[in-house]
């Protein structure tokens, strides 16, 4: 059986296919020189991502007020300059109150009472809310959408 090698470019890596008369066999090639280019591209671009920071009290007003956090899909929160809160998140809407204490947002929905409060950590636009015990809440910051 006759075999012979053809570079594969895909992004920034290279591999080798195989021109060998298997079935399937440049496609496996393609498939995996496809993998090292998205493995190799999210760990470079991973590397040039800011590193997210712990805000304190004013930076959290600064960043939050008049804003709306969202992940983009299934929820947003508006958080008004008044300090009240207005949250969608998978059709339900509620409405609340929101401060700032101990370098901690705090939110506090109405019939949802105690307020939770949460660490702000931020790099550029993307936000996660820490608090102890459970996994952060992921998302970005942006002007409000006016979207329901």
């Amino acid at each position: 059986m006759l075999s012979r090698t053809a570079p594969v470019v895909l992004g920034n890596a290279m591999a080798t296919m195989s021109t060998t008369k298997r079935p399937g066999a440049p496609l496996i090639a393609l498939l995996c020189a496809a993998t090292t280019a998205l493995v190799g591209g999210s760990a470079s671009g991973a590397l040039a991502q800011e590193k997210l920071q712990k805000l304190s009290a004013g930076q959290i007003r600064a960043r939050i007020a008049g804003m709306e956090l969202t992940d983009e899909v299934h929820w947003r929160e508006l958080y008004g300059r008044s300090g009240t809160v207005t949250s969608t998140s998978m059709g339900r809407k509620r409405t609340g109150k929101w401060r700032v204490e101990k370098d901690q947002l705090c939110i506090e929905f109405e019939k949802e009472p105690p307020a939770n409060c949460y660490e702000v950590w931020m790099a550029g636009k993307k936000v996660e809310l820490r608090r102890q015990g459970l996994l952060p809440l992921q998302g970005v910051v942006e002007q409000p959408t006016g979207r329901k």
